[in-house]
């Protein structure tokens, strides 16, 4: 598989571009607004933190996870 993952979903499509991209992450921004942005990033990562902790195997915390609770989010 030359292409990839993307290549082999999407083969008339390809990659989206810089131009893709930007419009992507503007309908993001006016979708949850500028303010809840690093909220949304923070809360992905700890998401992404604690699967691959999952996989490990590690019950126990890690030294850099500040608690378990995920993040409140206003509405």
């Amino acid at each position: 598989m030359q292409g990839g993952l993307i290549m082999s979903l999407f083969p008339m499509l390809g990659m989206p571009g810089a131009t893709e991209l930007l419009i992507i992450a503007g309908v993001i921004v006016l979708i949850f607004g500028a303010a809840k942005l690093p909220k949304l990033g923070k809360g992905l990562g700890e998401g992404i933190r604690n699967f691959k902790d999952g996989l490990k195997g590690g019950d126990e915390k890690s030294s850099d996870s500040t608690d378990s609770k995920p993040p409140k989010l206003d509405e």
